[in-house]
């Protein structure tokens, strides 16, 4: 092998990688791994949704800040309802994909007992977000978090946490992490992470 062959090998094992990085940041797809180290106690199904069990579960960190139109709001004002909470940018082709079950979910299950917050994220300028919403016909508010601050910090380690975009958290009507998908939800899927919760006592 010659000098001048080896840097342009690394050059392109570093682009194959860089490349891999980007797309597994958008499909959010980590086969339904859990995020953090240590004994997590997780269930992760077939269809990569983890759940925790109800005396097992975490609380999320500070979730609060200003709305895409302009509005302040605080996740743990929503207490007492189940709150899906997904991360979204309007750069991201699987967000696309799983907007219209986001917005259909959300209008069908409006006034049950369910709120939805959006975490758009990566996003340099509102603009584009909000055309975003509006094209699908998003019903609910989203935090604004350009920088993903809010999907860094408002989870706790070892936790079902956000992570890559798309990804979706439920929390119990206590304000506690009960599931978690790390991929684009069809409405089917969203449902099945919604629904128990509804009947816990």
């Amino acid at each position: 092998m010659s000098l001048s062959r080896a840097p342009r090998r690394t050059l392109l094992a570093v682009a194959v990688l860089t490349a891999a990085v980007t797309l597994s940041a958008c499909s959010g797809d980590n086969n339904g791994k859990s995020g953090g180290g240590g004994n997590t106690n997780f269930v992760t199904n077939t269809g990569g949704i983890s759940t925790a069990a109800k005396g097992e579960r975490a609380s999320t960190g500070k979730l609060a800040g200003e709305t895409l139109d302009g509005k302040q709001l605080d996740v743990a004002d929503l207490k007492g309802k189940v709150v899906v909470l997904n991360a979204w940018g309007s750069w991201c082709g699987p967000c696309r994909a799983e907007a219209p079950h986001f917005a259909k979910v959300a209008k069908d299950l409006q006034g049950k007992g369910v709120a939805f917050v959006g975490l758009n994220t990566r996003d340099p300028n509102k603009q584009p977000a909000i055309a975003f919403e509006e094209d699908y016909g998003v019903p609910y508010p989203s935090l604004y978090d350009p920088q993903g601050k809010l999907i860094l910090f408002g989870f706790p380690k070892g936790t079902l946490s956000l992570q890559g975009i798309p990804s979706t958290v439920v929390l119990d009507k206590e304000g506690k992490i009960a599931a978690r998908s790390l991929m684009a939800l069809d409405e089917k899927k969203l449902r099945s992470m919604i629904e128990p919760l509804l009947k816990e006592k």
